[in-house]
């Protein structure tokens, strides 16, 4: 197989070295055995939006060249905190105090208790604070995480480990 990591990191670095301008001279070894592994690893490159390959095919089949760039993608792919890529795409979820509460309350009302102790504690719940509900809902997090004996593996599973 022509595609190759540890070209595919040479060639990124290569990039990254002379950004922003472009590379012209990637094929200058004259081994057209490296030169089409080179081809097809730029255009690999290009393909998952890391660099801009500079290969364009003629009518002939054979490709002409004008100089790679690498992108800011490829730029974020090189760091080792994924650049601003990381930054830009973190996502934030935030539960409001209705849903959390609504939630405790699903749990209260599946529990063993009493129908009249169930109802005093969603009660209970129900004038709790936005503060004290987001405390309440870290306690019952690490209460969870404490004593469910497969939480590890569960998240582990979910992690993809």
């Amino acid at each position: 197989m022509k595609i190759s990591r540890s070209l595919q990191r040479a060639l990124l670095e290569q990039l990254a070295i002379r950004y922003p301008a472009r590379h012209n001279d990637l094929f200058k070894n004259g081994d057209e055995e490296r030169e089409n592994q080179v081809v097809a690893n730029l255009l690999y490159l290009e393909e998952h939006g890391l660099i801009e390959s500079g290969l364009r095919q003629g009518l002939s089949g054979e490709y002409m060249y004008s100089g790679a760039k690498i992108t800011a993608r490829g730029i974020d792919f090189l760091e080792d905190d994924g650049g601003l890529s990381a930054i830009l795409g973190m996502v934030t979820v935030r539960f409001d105090d209705a849903t959390l509460k609504a939630v405790i309350a699903q749990r209260i009302e599946q529990s063993t208790l009493s129908d009249p102790e169930k109802k005093r504690w969603i009660d209970a719940l129900r004038t709790l604070p936005a503060d004290a509900t987001k405390h309440l809902t870290m306690k019952l997090l690490e209460s969870g995480l404490d004593h469910a004996p497969g939480a590890v593996t569960a998240i582990g599973k979910f992690l993809g480990l």
